[in-house]
């Protein structure tokens, strides 16, 4: 289980943001968007607000509900929903012998299922099945009804989402995606991970979440979505 925040050192405004956060779930049941962050502590950019958020999810205090316009949430209220839901924490990692991928579910952990290591995806690499197809366990809850599967993360295109090289992320397979999702896709043969926004007139913008990286504008007919990102899984 994750440290506790009680636990962690915090600048005073890392633990002003996390107080708010707390506050504002309480009182509404639902997160604030970055947006109204920046508006009550008085940010004019949202680079700002993405530092901390940064550090937050980096120290393992803040996490995210994927593919949600309201998506931060403290740890511990995450770690005791499944909890609740499953009768066993979260799954964070292991470096042990649990197969290929070195990953598997918290000891003694029910609702886990195994499922297909597509190998990596990063610019140039198509999500392909290995020729010896390798799996993860993975718990049910970050998993959606349907076909999923598993993906090793390469680069660090969508680090401010949380998401760092190295990571896998659980997707579950569609071909459609809405505006904000985060997807894997294949643009004209090869795969990458962003969110997708439909900009009109036949194209596709696929955003990263790195303030040093373009979007990446794709006309429809050249993209390929292969799945939406639904959960995250990674080594410590």
């Amino acid at each position: 289980m994750p440290n506790s925040i009680a636990s962690l050192t915090l600048t005073k405004r890392q633990k002003e943001l996390v107080d708010f956060l707390r506050d504002y779930r309480k009182d509404k049941g639902i997160s604030p968007t970055q947006r109204e962050i920046c508006e009550r502590f008085g940010y004019t950019s949202f680079g700002t607000l993405q530092k901390h958020i940064r550090l937050l999810l980096d120290k393992g205090v803040l996490v995210r509900d994927w593919n949600k316009r309201r998506a931060l949430l403290p740890a511990e209220e995450l770690h005791e929903l499944q909890a609740r839901q499953n009768g066993f924490p979260p799954l964070t990692a292991h470096t042990d012998t649990a197969g290929p991928a070195g990953l598997k579910a918290v000891s003694g952990a029910t609702g886990v299922r195994d499922l297909p290591l597509f190998g990596a995806i990063a610019a140039g690499s198509p999500i392909d099945v290995a020729s010896e197809q390798e799996t993860v366990s993975v718990p049910d809850v970050l998993t959606r009804r349907g076909e999923n599967y598993v993906l090793r993360v390469r680069g660090n295109s969508m680090i401010d989402d949380g998401i760092q090289d190295g990571d896998f992320v659980v997707v579950h397979r569609r071909r459609k995606a809405e505006n904000g999702e985060m997807v894997a896709a294949l643009v004209n043969g090869e795969a990458t991970l962003k969110r997708f926004y439909r900009e009109g007139n036949g194209h596709i913008r696929l955003q990263p979440a790195n303030e040093r990286m373009a979007p990446l504008m794709v006309r429809e007919e050249d993209l390929e979505i292969q799945g939406v990102v639904v959960g995250l899984m990674r080594r410590y």
